[in-house]
């Protein structure tokens, strides 16, 4: 079939709009990854856009030479590893029963997680509770308190609902159990919005820092984000070297948060295109009901 000139054009123009785009969404991790190899007068001159100027790796050295940047980054690892883990059982566990019409008070349920969105306890009541629990440093304080995002869960919860009832019903008929239909027939149908549900979560996770923050007393139990963040605030203790001084750490300020914002977002940057195409169809298949 011909192609009239008019859907020629809307081709053209519809190529031109998304490399737009591209280029609007790509700019800013390349501006960053480029500050961070550039000269800290280039970068506050403005001369840094694309490529590096005046290249420079010694903040990256003075970072990668220090013990505790490798055992926060470590324990960050660990965190949202472990976090994650935690989170998507609890989420499934929450979803998928209440996925299910037939369930008693399944309306109440609902509406009580959806209470936790809008109200809470506050701070100081959490920070009481959870060391009251024992968990003040200890990675329980970290994965515990912000175990369930009830968005999260209310989106699994939708998915769930749009798995075939037959399904269900005949993997009951030939004897299995809830559970046995749980993990052999809706969770292998789950993997896009399992997959999701993971991105979401250990997104969150890396990114924390607050939690440890208050609960945590020991800068070897520190995430990453906490070192970065103390490095980019110039705490000298962080940088483990001592020959750093405060006003050195002014002076480069610029160059550190670009290597900062570099190094926080460079994992997640590697591990989303394995998981993009899960993302994608199950964030669409979560939020519709058919």
């Amino acid at each position: 079939m011909k192609e009239s000139w008019q859907y020629k054009a809307f081709k053209v123009f519809n190529t031109v709009i998304l490399l737009l785009i591209v280029f609007i969404t790509l700019f800013p991790f390349v501006n960053i990854f480029a500050q961070s190899f550039s000269a800290e007068s280039y970068i506050n001159s403005g001369q840094v856009s694309l490529w590096p100027k005046g290249f420079n790796v010694e903040t990256y050295k003075i970072i990668m030479a220090d013990n505790i940047f490798w055992i926060n980054y470590k324990n960050t690892v660990v965190y949202t590893v472990v976090g994650t883990i935690i989170s998507l059982i609890l989420s499934t566990m929450i979803a998928y029963p209440l996925s299910k019409t037939k369930l008693k008070g399944r309306r109440f349920l609902t509406l009580f997680f959806v209470f936790t969105m809008f109200f809470n306890g506050g701070l100081i009541p959490n920070y009481v509770l959870v060391t009251s629990l024992g968990f003040g440093n200890t990675i329980w304080a970290i994965v515990i308190p912000n175990a369930i995002s009830v968005f999260n869960m209310l989106i699994m919860r939708t998915f769930f609902s749009n798995i075939p009832d037959e399904l269900e019903e005949a993997a009951i008929m030939d004897g299995s159990s809830t559970f046995g239909v749980l993990f052999r027939i809706v969770l292998p149908l789950s993997k896009p919005i399992l997959a999701t549900m993971m991105l979401f979560y250990a997104v969150a996770h890396w990114n924390s820092w607050f939690p440890a923050f208050i609960y945590f007393s020991e800068k070897e139990l520190f995430p990453v984000s906490i070192y970065l963040r103390n490095l980019i605030k110039g705490a000298e203790a962080t940088l483990g070297t001592g020959a750093t001084s405060q006003d050195n750490l002014t002076q480069i300020a610029s160059n550190i948060k670009a290597v900062t914002m570099v190094l926080t977002v460079l994992p997640i940057l590697l591990v989303y295109p394995y998981i993009q195409k899960y993302f994608v169809s199950g964030v669409m298949l979560g939020s519709v009901k058919g």
